[in-house]
């Protein structure tokens, strides 16, 4: 039994230090490759820290047992918005952009009700995977193509202050300090924590 303990400790102890690395990681590639964090958080770091939870449905829909593949995906959900999102701004509060009130909450209140119309019958059809399917990758084009067009901008008050143009002095200015951070690291040591 203590055996199990000490392992469970070891375990929770690299995982906090394997997500703060992974994060940093993400968040240094994003700030260098001038992407909002919101974008690397939805894409880099949605898709790696449910890739469990992908493979545990998809078992389980393997093995006949939907409840448990409907469970993971709704729990996970839940535990993110309420569990996770709620410990994290008890520790320290989050200042929240007018895009993710205007753009990202929208979004995931539109994508809950269609799960739920959905699942009005009691039976997730292959048709029914096709239009979520259809729907998440529409979503992740558009967050995609809007993050390159903020990218085009940034690069755009990039070369006027090269240029010159003093209108773009401050924003330059500031992309230069971020980039100096110490907090960011280089692009090598990015990547390999990613």
């Amino acid at each position: 039994m203590l055996l199990y303990f000490i392992g469970l400790i070891i375990g929770v102890v690299l995982l906090m230090w394997s997500a703060d690395k992974f994060v940093g990681g993400a968040s240094s590639v994003a700030t260098r490759m001038g992407m909002p964090h919101l974008l690397v958080g939805m894409v880099i770091v949605g898709f790696g820290t449910s890739a469990p939870e992908m493979l545990v449905s998809a078992l389980a829909a393997f093995d006949g047992k939907p409840g448990i593949a409907l469970g993971n995906a709704y729990g996970s959900n839940i535990v993110n918005i309420a569990l996770i999102l709620g410990a994290a701004v008890l520790i320290r509060p989050v200042e929240i952009e007018r895009s993710v009130v205007t753009r990202e909450i929208p979004i995931l209140l539109a994508v809950t009700f269609l799960s739920v119309v959905l699942l009005w019958d009691l039976d997730v059809s292959r048709l029914d995977a096709l239009i979520l399917l259809l729907v998440f990758f529409g979503i992740m084009f558009v967050s995609i193509r809007q993050s390159m067009r903020e990218k085009k901008q940034n690069d755009a008050s990039k070369n006027k202050l090269v240029n010159g143009d003093s209108s773009a002095f401050h924003e330059g200015e500031e992309l230069a300090e971020i980039l100096e951070d110490s907090s960011v690291m280089t692009t090598k040591n990015a990547v390999i924590w990613l």
